[in-house]
């Protein structure tokens, strides 16, 4: 009892320039709370027989409460492996131009609905329509939160109560859960499966529609691939069917391109263009995977359904804000302007030379080596990742470091600040240089030597 008297009181802690500095930092609620778990944490000690910790011991687990409680989760990371669209770490790194775009219109006032030629409200809608039209030759475009709001919007507002057609190789769940089958079910559509998991014909489709058919869906594999023997109606010839009975044809590709990604040693990733090209009425794509701007679901295709889908309540509950609409107008402006290999990180990363690769490899295993640790530059492989290109991956160069615990090193990278997240393979830490970004290669030097030396 007598080493609980000896504790301060909360006024005495409060009043210290410890505190008062901590106060004029974080406000002085919050200080109070620490100071109070703080000196019940000190009871429960000297109640199990410790001993009374001193003032400043106290105040240094005030200081520690106070920055756990500030400190944000959301944060910085970099990225060294080595694949490109990493779901967990963010997708897309943004442009330059799509960051200050979104920078620009969050420190004031904008333009978002507001048409200054008229001095009367506008709509949010005009910031991407015209672009992606002009990209992808749609004659309408709708952008929503994300690419599943996209397709729960559209089965929604043409399929509610009705059928909807669709492979069973195209029922897919892709990562955090998404499966095709449950956003029907919850947009009210019924889902019609026909064919096999491998093989779907195109007399699969014509004997399902009926008079209840509302839309064709064809669903892109996005994360997995069905090889050997398959098969599979192209989306031309879905069109055709869909036109002689007068019924949408309407393609979820996932990902979703505007450059080719077999002019980079890549497999083929379809782009919405060629979608509307070949006679989708409507084509649904992410933002922020390989067209590398925030993220977006984006719907692209004819009038009269995005007018359908515009006009529809669950439009305005997934509309996109000015943020992601300011940066996705940059992004686009991008492809529009012929620049987007250059200037869209996502697109610098897939187009990256192997020999500049090669170089940066060296040069960070060159410095590495002069902490002591054993770091060798190696042939590896990186991937796509984010769903597109299942199984493809690109040539790479990778600094792999010989260290006691590669797990331990691994999760001593991950406690810097920013936080490193490497890979490990053959029992060593790897750290492949196309996913780190140029601002980012010092920090994630001087983490790596700050690890070693720990």
């Amino acid at each position: 009892m007598s080493d609980l008297r000896q504790l301060p009181s909360v006024d005495r802690l409060l009043s210290g320039p410890v505190a008062l500095e901590l106060i004029a930092r974080y406000g002085r609620p919050l200080v109070l709370e620490a100071v109070r778990y703080a000196l019940e944490q000190a009871r429960q000690t000297i109640r199990s027989g410790g001993e009374s910790p001193a003032d400043g011991t106290l105040l240094a687990e005030v200081r520690s409460y106070v920055e756990a409680a500030t400190a944000p989760t959301l944060r910085p990371a970099i990225n060294a492996t080595g694949v490109i669209i990493h779901t967990n770490l963010g997708r897309a790194p943004l442009s330059k131009a799509a960051r200050a775009a979104l920078e620009a219109v969050a420190r004031g006032y904008s333009t978002l609905e507001y048409d200054v030629e008229a001095g009367a409200r506008g709509s949010r809608s005009v910031h991407a329509e015209a672009l992606l039209c002009r990209l992808t030759g749609a004659e309408a475009a709708l952008v929503v939160n994300n690419n599943a709001g996209a397709v729960l919007l559209i089965l929604t507002a043409l399929a509610a109560g009705r059928e909807v057609i669709i492979s069973r190789g195209q029922l897919i769940e892709i990562g955090g859960g998404f499966r095709v089958p449950d956003v029907m079910r919850q947009s009210g559509a019924r889902l019609v499966e026909v064919g096999t998991t491998n093989r779907t014909h195109l007399r699969d489709y014509e004997a399902a529609i009926g008079p209840e058919t509302a839309l064709i869906l064809r669903a892109h594999h996005s994360n997995f691939k069905i090889i050997g023997f398959t098969a599979e109606p192209s989306v031309q010839e879905l069109a055709d069917l869909a036109r002689r009975h007068n019924l949408p044809l309407v393609e979820d590709l996932g990902s979703g391109a505007l450059l080719d990604t077999a002019a980079y040693g890549l497999a083929h990733e379809p782009m919405a263009q060629e979608s509307l090209a070949a006679g989708a009425s409507l084509v649904a794509f992410s933002g922020d995977k390989l067209l590398g701007g925030p993220q977006a679901g984006i719907i692209v295709g004819r009038r009269d359904l995005v007018d359908v889908l515009k006009r529809h309540p669950l439009a305005r509950a997934l509309r996109a804000d000015k943020l992601c609409l300011a940066a996705l107008q940059a992004t686009l402006l991008h492809y529009l302007r012929d620049e987007a290999v250059r200037e869209i990180p996502v697109w610098q990363m897939i187009a990256m030379p192997l020999d500049t690769l090669e170089a940066r490899a060296r040069r960070w295993a060159e410095r590495l080596s002069k902490t002591g640790v054993q770091a060798e530059v190696i042939p590896g492989e990186s991937a796509v990742g984010g769903g597109s290109l299942p199984g493809a991956t690109l040539p790479t160069r990778l600094v792999a470091l010989n260290v006691p615990s590669p797990d331990g090193f691994a999760a001593r990278l991950r406690a810097a600040d920013p936080p490193v997240i490497a890979r490990i393979e053959a029992d060593r830490l790897v750290l492949d240089p196309r996913t780190v970004l140029a601002e980012d290669e010092e920090p994630l030097l001087r983490a790596v030597e700050a690890a070693v030396r720990s």
